[in-house]
C-alpha cells in the first residue's frame, strides 16, 4: 500500500508534510489559495505531479467557501487562483499546463448558470488524483516492460531524488517504474541518492522504499560513479519537472551528471513522466526557467550554519539534461525516443 501525500474529502484538503518527514508523519490543513501557494513555495509539496494536484485542489477548497454573484465572477477567481499557484514554482510546467486547461471556461462553465458551473468545475478540480494515479501506473508498466525488454530480469537500477507517492497522488513516475519492476520480481535493487541541497532522496524516496519494502541503498551524490562501477548498476530512471519540444528534460538539480555518468559506462539513461509534464511551447532546454533556491539550502543544516559567512551561493533547484544523453521517456502514451515527443502533440 503506497503512502498517501494527498487527503481530499467533502471539501476538505490535507498534504503530507514533507518538510517534516521522515521523522514526523503530520498533515497540514489546506484551508484556501494563499495556504495552497504556501505549501508549494515552502515545499511542504513537491513534485511536478503533486504541485499541479494541490493546486487544482486548492481551488476546489476555496471555491467552496466563497459566494459568487455570477459565472464571470467565478471564472475571474479561477484565473488569478491558478496565475498566483503557477508563480510558486515556476520550473515544474505541470501547474501551468492546469491553469491552460481551467482557463478554457468554456470546458466547465455554463452561461447564466452559476450553481452548474461550480459543479462542473469542481467535479473536473476533484478527479485530477485519480486520473493522475492511472496515468502514473501506466508510466510504471511501459518503463518495467521497456527496461525488461531492453537489460532482462534481475535489475538494478539508480534514480535521483523523489518521484513516488510523496511527489504525485499515490504512484509515482521514476519511482513508479521501480515499483511495477518491483511487482513483477524483476528487480534487484535500489540505489538512490541524497539528493543534496534538500535531500529529497535521503529524507523521501529512502522513506517510501523502506515503507513499501524494497530492496534499496542510499549513497552520497557524490558516489554515483563509484556505485555504478562497483555496484553494477544496470540504468538509471528519474522523473522531470518539464520536457521541451525537444526532448530536452528538465530535472532536480544533479540529474545533468547523471545522464553524463551514464554516458559515460554506457548505460541506458530513463526519464519517466506524464504527458502534462510536455512544453510542445518550449523548443528547447534553453527556454527552461529555472528556479533558484534560498542560500540558506546549501549554507545551513537543520537552521545551524555550516559554512563562512561571506560565501556567495549558487543555488539553482533544477538542471537540463539533454536529449541526446536520453534513451527513451517513459509516458502513459507509451515510450518515446526523445527525438519523437515533437511528433506527439495534439
Amino acid at each position: 500500500m503506497s503512502l498517501e501525500a494527498i487527503k481530499y474529502e467533502n471539501g476538505k484538503l490535507a498534504i503530507l508534510d514533507q518538510l517534516k518527514l521522515p521523522l514526523i508523519s503530520e498533515y497540514l490543513k489546506i484551508d484556501c489559495v494563499k495556504d495552497g501557494f504556501r505549501a508549494i513555495k515552502e515545499m511542504n509539496v513537491r513534485g511536478a505531479p503533486a504541485i499541479a494536484i494541490v493546486g487544482c485542489l486548492t481551488v476546489a477548497v476555496e471555491i467552496q467557501k466563497r459566494e459568487f454573484e455570477n459565472a464571470n465572477q467565478l471564472a475571474e477567481f479561477v484565473k488569478k487562483s491558478f496565475e498566483k499557484l503557477v508563480a510558486a514554482r515556476p520550473t515544474a510546467v505541470n501547474m501551468t499546463e492546469a491553469a491552460e486547461r481551467y482557463s478554457k471556461v468554456e470546458n466547465w462553465i455554463e452561461e447564466e448558470n452559476l450553481e452548474k458551473s461550480i459543479k462542473n468545475l469542481l467535479s473536473k478540480l476533484e478527479c485530477e488524483m485519480s486520473f493522475d494515479v492511472k496515468t502514473n501506473k501506466q508510466i510504471g508498466d511501459f518503463g518495467a516492460n521497456e527496461i525488461v525488454d531492453l537489460l532482462g530480469d534481475n535489475i538494478s537500477i539508480l534514480t535521483h531524488c523523489n518521484t513516488g507517492s510523496l511527489a504525485t497522488a499515490g504512484y509515482g513516475t521514476a519511482l513508479g517504474v521501480i515499483r511495477s519492476l518491483h511487482r513483477e520480481n524483476k528487480l534487484k535493487h535500489v540505489f538512490c541518492t541524497e539528493t543534496r541541497p534538500f535531500n529529497q532522496g535521503a529524507r523521501l524516496t529512502a522513506f517510501e522504499l523502506v515503507y513499501e519494502k524494497i530492496p534499496a541503498t542510499l549513497i552520497a551524490d557524490s558516489a554515483v560513479a563509484a556505485a555504478i562501477k562497483e555496484k553494477r548498476i544496470n540504468c538509471i530512471v528519474v522523473g522531470a519537472d518539464r520536457v521541451a519540444k525537444n526532448g530536452d528534460c528538465a530535472n532536480k538539480i544533479g540529474t545533468f551528471q547523471l545522464a553524463i555518468l551514464a554516458k559515460h559506462f554506457g548505460i541506458p539513461f530513463f526519464v519517466a513522466a506524464p504527458f502534462t509534464t510536455i512544453d510542445f511551447n518550449c523548443e528547447n532546454g534553453d527556454e527552461i526557467e529555472i528556479e533558484e533556491r534560498n542560500s540558506k539550502e546549501l549554507t545551513e543544516i537543520g537552521g545551524k550554519r555550516i559554512a563562512a559567512e561571506g560565501i556567495k551561493v549558487w543555488n539553482p533547484a533544477f538542471d537540463v539534461a539533454p536529449a541526446c544523453l536520453i534513451e527513451a521517456i517513459f509516458t502513459e502514451k507509451g515510450v518515446f525516443k526523445p527525438s519523437q515527443i515533437k511528433n506527439q502533440i495534439n
